[in-house]
């Protein structure tokens, strides 16, 4: 018994074979998308919907032309949006969540800042594009991506929007589940079928962010580290919990997923990294791996202490902060030492996110690359969070987290509790 999940990502899109009766995933495939319009505007972030539309279904094809499956799970970038019309056909390009016009001025604020929400949200997209007049005549309804592709699959001519990718809209009401604004849409907290594909149920799309943590954390009293491009924690409650920096969203079966997330987060290391490959090219070394030259300087780093504050885009609640480097001695300005307080100063702030949400937490789960493949990475967080770190066996956690609610969805698995049974872990070696 197999499940298909596809997740259509901001640079890639992924698709896996999940077997449910060993739990394993049989085949794990990324595409680039290779998306992105280039537009006059360097706030402007949108993307090409008939190619990502193409290439992910030519994907899901692949898979289904190798494998038999029963059902089909989508998952992808939240937040972005892409406008309908009364046919359910796209007449726009997806705004994605990267999308800046909500930071664009309006009456002395900003869109975003006049809404009370987040820029690249789709409901400040759309509240801006109204404003200028450049929302489609002809739409009717925007969704996500994902949900986009659910409705191309199944030819449906509405959207079928689940909790989790309705609140990354913003403006939505989590206790009264509905929005603080307008909107047109069936929005649902169910896991459901939206239709079938080549005879194949496929389920309602849910967030990339839902389904990395739903493939991943099996044990609810666990919470959930991914630092990847960017670097998030999540932990799983039963009741909404607010902060500056942290945000609930709708989770399953009637829970919420508490997050806090930075703005630049893991990317301040790839900062680090773009830094170092400068000077090689200065010096005419364009042919070297310093990724694995850093990893090296973390070996060889000597106990002297140098803090980095990693903020280096701001955060949620004020986007005006910026990072900061400190404690410089004549012992400690070295490479080595920037290259660990650089990974030190991006679980500081999530360390900090933890603390806000006032939820203990007993254990520890790690993913995204930056935890994958950076081993003092895991040895900060163990410190840092106090506990021992697992991370999946399985890599593509949205994809597989989307295969997954698919099992649910159709009914071969009769409770996501059922479902994650399928959840291993590998435990680091050290």
């Amino acid at each position: 018994m197999n499940a298909i999940g596809i997740d259509i990502g901001t640079t890639s899109i992924c698709g896996v074979v999940v077997d449910k009766e060993g739990g394993i995933v049989l085949k794990s495939q990324t595409i680039p998308s290779n998306a992105f319009l280039k537009t006059g505007n360097d706030w402007e972030k949108i993307q090409d919907v008939d190619k990502i539309i193409a290439t992910a279904k030519n994907l899901c094809d692949r898979l289904l032309s190798e494998y038999e499956a029963e059902v089909i799970g989508i998952t992808g970038q939240m937040h972005g949006i892409v406008y309908v019309d009364k046919g359910g056909r796209a007449v726009s390009p997806l705004y994605t969540w990267q999308d800046g016009r909500g930071n664009l001025p309006y009456q002395g604020k900003t869109y975003a800042e006049y809404l009370g929400s987040c820029s690249g949200y789709g409901n400040v997209t759309d509240f801006c594009n109204r404003v200028k007049g450049l929302r489609p005549a002809s739409a009717v309804a925007y969704c996500t991506i994902g949900d986009y592709f659910g409705m191309v699959l199944c030819e449906n001519k509405e959207p079928l929007i689940h909790s989790s990718n309705a609140a990354g809209f913003g403006l939505y009401d989590l206790t009264g589940k509905k929005f603080c604004c307008e909107f047109r849409g069936e929005i649902t907290d169910e896991i459901r079928i939206i239709g079938s594909y080549r005879g194949i149920p496929v389920a309602a799309a849910i967030g990339d962010n839902q389904a990395s943590v739903f493939s991943t954390l099996k044990d609810e009293k666990d919470l959930l580290i991914n630092v990847g491009t960017g670097s998030q924690i999540s932990i799983i409650s039963e009741t909404p919990v607010s902060g500056a920096n942290i945000e609930s969203r709708p989770y399953v079966d009637g829970k919420y997923l508490v997050v806090g997330a930075a703005l630049c987060g893991g990317r301040a290391y790839s900062m680090l990294k773009e830094f170092f490959q400068k000077v090689y090219s200065y010096a005419g070394d364009l042919d070297v791996d310093v990724y694995e030259i850093m990893e090296r300087m973390l070996a060889q780093r000597q106990e002297t202490r140098l803090s980095v504050d990693t903020r280096f885009a701001g955060t949620r609640e004020n986007r005006e902060i910026r990072g900061c480097i400190w404690g410089i001695g004549t012992d400690n300005f070295t490479p080595e030492n920037f290259c660990f307080g650089f990974l030190e100063g991006i679980l500081e702030e999530l360390y900090g996110m933890y603390r806000e949400m006032g939820r203990k937490r007993s254990g520890i789960v790690g993913s995204g690359n930056g935890i994958r493949k950076n081993r003092a990475m895991i040895e900060i967080a163990e410190k840092t969070f106090g506990g021992r770190l697992k991370v999946p066996c399985h890599n593509e956690e949205a994809a597989v987290g989307a295969a997954l609610l698919g099992l649910v969805a159709c009914g071969e698995c009769k409770s996501v509790q059922e479902a994650q049974e399928f959840i291993s872990y590998e435990m680091n070696d050290r």
